[in-house]
């Protein structure tokens, strides 16, 4: 596993370095289309060299991409992001950020799912309602990567800005609370009982913010002790990160809230000290430079992984149609959220067309889709997962921009 890392490393630094020099894309989506194409070229070996074909394949299925992601990319990249969050603008969005982040996560996972159980049924593949559930909660979490440079070259709204990057830093958590919860009951196949998710939801969305409060505050206190030494307090940073993410696997809470939660409050107490212009400056680029790593290698696996998928002719349309489910779904969401949201919090019609657009899905709905035992029905959720990956990383996210001009100037 250690040189099938490093050797994934080495293509992103490779990837990165081209789309900077030729492809001029942003980062995340250039280097992810390169990423497919190669993939998609060692592919085409399977028509002329049926032996190298099998041989790619067999390398590509030794790349563990979820243990990969959630032992040690997720960790990093949440609380990378949290960092350099205004914790202090957050909590002025923390209603539309906590309804978008939990309520909205739930409602969107009931009606893509249910959406998806009639289009399945309807195409005659065999996907159980919960299963469909399944989907609807890993394809739910939103992930802003490839957006939030956009937004800033834009001068997007502050508020629009805030509740994107508030949202995916929290959904992925609770996307990832959901979807075991539902998980859990798929695979017991016992009656279906709302209480049983509540009760899931709430020990690890729970316990996963009590132990980032706990680490949050612990990395505070040890930062301020060596304030004079950044590289010391870069290193307590990253101890605190890996840590602690391990220390909510072993507690059985969510490591990813975890980390947003311990990366807000370790990111407001560093903006507070005084003379700590070192400090900021060593800790900013450490964890801009993981954040811009880990993502690259992020988005290379997601390219890998289009050789690896098995293909049925009846999965295209499934998978077109499941894209119109998703976005669709969410307008729904933000829009019946906005209905219970006071006046200055609400989206607004403009709003709420950026949030949708720009509500990208990135590598954790793939990775949830692929811990799925193999069955045609696995095959089924983790082919239209990555259609809507895909598309909405590289047509949204290439688009988005567009869309934000044009919003923002009417």
């Amino acid at each position: 596993m250690f040189e099938i890392i490093i050797g994934i490393i080495a293509i992103a630094a490779l990837m990165s370095f081209i789309n900077a020099r030729m492809l001029k894309l942003p980062e995340t989506i250039g280097v992810m289309i390169l990423s497919i194409g190669v993939s998609l070229f060692l592919g085409a070996s399977y028509f002329f060299h049926h032996s190298v074909f099998i041989q790619i394949c067999h390398i590509v299925d030794q790349i563990e991409f979820r243990e990969i992601l959630f032992d040690f990319l997720l960790g990093v990249l949440l609380f990378a992001g949290a960092i350099h969050v205004d914790l202090n603008y957050l909590l002025k969005q923390r209603l539309s950020v906590t309804l978008y982040a939990t309520l909205g996560v739930i409602l969107s996972t009931f009606l893509i799912g249910s959406l998806f159980y009639y289009l399945t049924q309807s195409f005659g593949l065999p996907v159980d309602y919960l299963y469909c559930l399944v989907f609807g909660a890993l394809i739910s979490p939103t992930d802003p990567v490839a957006v939030l440079a956009i937004l800033r070259k834009v001068n997007a709204p502050k508020n629009t800005e805030i509740k994107i990057v508030g949202e995916s830093l929290f959904n992925d958590g609770v996307g990832i609370v959901v979807f075991l919860s539902i998980y859990s009951l798929a695979t017991m196949m016992q009656e279906f009982e709302i209480s049983s998710i509540v009760r899931e939801f709430t020990f690890e969305a729970g316990g996963g913010i009590l132990m980032g409060i706990l680490l949050g505050f612990l990395g505070r206190k040890l930062i301020r002790l060596v304030v004079s030494e950044p590289i010391i307090a870069v290193h307590i940073s990253l101890a605190i990160v890996l840590g602690g993410y391990s220390l909510s696997s072993w507690f059985h809470v969510s490591g990813a809230l975890a980390m947003v939660v311990a990366g807000l409050i370790m990111g407001q107490g560093i903006s507070q000290e005084e003379n700590t212009g070192k400090l900021k400056q060593h800790m900013g680029i450490f964890w801009d430079v993981l954040d811009e790593i880990f993502n690259a290698v992020l988005f290379v696996l997601i390219g890998m992984e289009v050789i690896s998928l098995k293909f049925e002719f009846l999965y295209v349309p499934v998978s077109i149609i499941s894209i119109i489910i998703v976005l669709l779904s969410r307008y729904v969401v933000i829009y019946v959220l906005d209905l219970v949201l006071p006046g200055h919090q609400k989206a607004g019609r403009k709003e709420r067309k950026i949030l949708t657009w720009g509500g990208l899905r990135g590598g954790i709905s793939i990775a949830l889709a692929l811990t799925l035992p193999e069955s045609e029905l696995r095959d089924t959720i983790v082919f239209t997962t990555y259609v809507v990956v895909v598309f909405s990383i590289v047509v949204q996210g290439l688009t988005i921009e567009k869309l934000l001009l044009k919003t923002y100037k009417q």
